[in-house]
């Protein structure tokens, strides 16, 4: 099969690193069919899948159909880390996250609508006492924000209570992550152009109160200036040429004077001839003409290639001296 590179719906391709729906030993197989040992496995396919969404296998595993897999934790049936005694679920150091530590370690928020799943994302269920606690899975090859997270970001500025505007919302799978952790008291406002991304936005805050979809063109917030109100921090994700126009424009908007915002910047969206880290440098310099102060950088290696994140305070109270 050629190189190993990437081979999008690979049939039985080698070893390949991200792979579609084939087989052999694919780090990210999508929906591995039979694929053996794959590492981040999207589907439903056997063998010793680690980190799998799927419902039939062993390993890391959501579902409850045990079944199939192959060599497991237990042989299919009650598979890896399903929750119960075997795992242990520790508070991460950003409030409202959370690390599950068993046989191998999770990045979790605790769901906020118990028995439902996003995005397939596996769910861990852990008894406290009488009641059961359970929490999903967040994958970050699939969120900026948990591949920041597990980079070592030192302040993601989103906690339980909090108000966040979040720009370039998608289908909602990180907004729905970033629901878990402000919790009840807090607010999401998704902000999303694309319909058919918007749509599947919808379903998930249909089951999420505290999200509220909005399906609308970023460059404009004067058109949902009456859904949205003062937030702690605007997170985006919009990968486009003018993204640090687009934040401030929202920061004047929305943005209460020494909130936070948090930017992932794709490189290759704004400049793809250039280095990224002059990219990274300009799209800085951008902000802090905006009075978004940065705070913090740093790339999304391994998960993401040439992204960074970018986190900055917005016009910052003036320093006392004396």
């Amino acid at each position: 099969m050629g190189r190993p590179g990437f081979s999008p719906r690979g049939g039985g391709g080698d070893r390949g690193g991200f792979r579609g729906r084939g087989g052999g030993r694919g780090g990210f197989g999508g929906r591995g069919g039979g694929g053996d040992r794959g590492g981040f496995r999207g589907g439903r396919g056997g063998g010793r899948g680690g980190f799998r969404g799927g419902d039939r296998g062993g390993g890391f595993r959501g579902g409850d159909r045990g079944g199939r897999g192959g060599r497991g934790f237990g042989r299919g049936g009650r598979g890896g880390m399903r929750g119960g005694k075997k795992v242990v679920v520790e508070p991460h150091r950003h409030e409202g996250v959370f690390i599950a530590r068993g046989k191998e370690d999770a990045l979790v928020t605790l769901n906020m609508v118990p028995g439902e799943s996003v995005y397939g994302e596996k769910r861990i269920a852990v008894e406290d006492g009488e009641k059961k606690i359970e929490y999903r899975a967040w994958n970050p090859f699939r969120s900026k924000l948990a591949a920041a997270i597990l980079g070592g970001v030192d302040k993601i500025h989103i906690k339980p209570g909090c108000k966040v505007l979040y720009l370039g919302a998608a289908s909602g799978t990180t907004v729905s992550h970033v629901s878990d952790i402000v919790g009840p008291e807090g607010l999401v406002y998704a902000v999303e152009f694309s319909h058919r991304s918007g749509r599947d936005l919808i379903n998930v805050a249909k089951k999420r109160t505290n999200i509220i979809p909005i399906i609308e063109d970023a460059r404009h917030p004067h058109k949902y200036r009456m859904l949205v109100g003062m937030v702690d921090t605007i997170f985006a994700d919009v990968a486009q040429p003018d993204q640090a126009r687009i934040v401030a424009i929202n920061a004047h908007h929305f943005l209460k004077n020494g909130g936070h915002v948090v930017i992932s910047i794709k490189a290759n969206c704004i400049d793809s001839t250039a280095a990224p880290e002059a990219v990274f440098a300009e799209e800085v310099n951008k902000m802090k003409t905006e009075k978004i102060k940065p705070q913090e950088q740093l790339t999304l290696e391994p998960y993401e290639r040439d992204h960074a994140v970018v986190v900055g305070c917005y016009r910052p109270p003036p320093k006392k001296t004396g």
